[in-house]
Formats: structure tokens, sequence, C-alpha cells
């Protein structure tokens, strides 16, 4: 072989190794490419997620605020409730004692 002949192999080899990594080089770029893509992707989706708990958080305490107002709302009644079944028994006892006293008396309960 001569030199022109050799030349241009070597031109080509050179030519070959040069586009080779320039395809390797690419894809290592397009690697890094997706990796940011992903990496980006994942950083919204968990803002995303906090962004939710968060407000599942403050909704959770709305709700906490408000069953134990209904709650205490319960309580209160339960207190009237009691209150009036109390004066309920009060009246009924002093109806029937007022009752037997019409009967001493010589008069008819009504």
């Amino acid at each position: 072989m001569d030199a022109a002949t050799l030349g241009a192999v070597g031109t080509i080899v050179v030519g070959l190794a040069a586009a080779a990594a320039a395809i390797i080089g690419q894809r290592g770029a397009n690697r890094a490419s997706q990796s940011g893509a992903v990496l980006g992707g994942y950083s919204t989706l968990v803002d995303n997620l906090q962004e939710e708990r968060d407000k599942l958080a403050r909704q959770l305490s709305e709700n906490e605020v408000k069953l134990a107002a209904a709650y205490a709302e319960l309580a209160s009644e339960r207190a009237d409730k009691a209150a009036l079944q109390g004066r309920i028994t009060s009246l009924t006892a002093e109806n029937e004692r007022l009752r037997e006293r019409i009967v001493e008396l010589g008069g008819q309960p009504t």
C-alpha cells in the first residue's frame, strides 16, 4: 500500500472513531437529559404531594374543631335533657303528693 492509500484509510478510521465517539457522547447527553427530566418530574410530584398533604392536614384540623364543637353541643343538650328529666320527675312527685293531699282532705283527685 502506498502512502495515499494509508492516509485515506487512516482518515476513514479516524472519521469512524470520531463518529462513534459522537454517538456515544450524544447517548450520554440524552441519558443526562432524561435523568434531568425524571428528576424534575419527581420534584414536581413531590411538591404536588406535599401540597395535597398540607391541604388535607388543614381540612383535618378544621374538621377536628367542628367535631369538638359538635361534641360540646351534644353534651350541652344532654345536660339540658337531664335537667328537664329531673324537673319532670320533681313535678310528677309533687303532683302525686298533691293528689294524696286532696284525697286526705276529702276531695276527688283529678
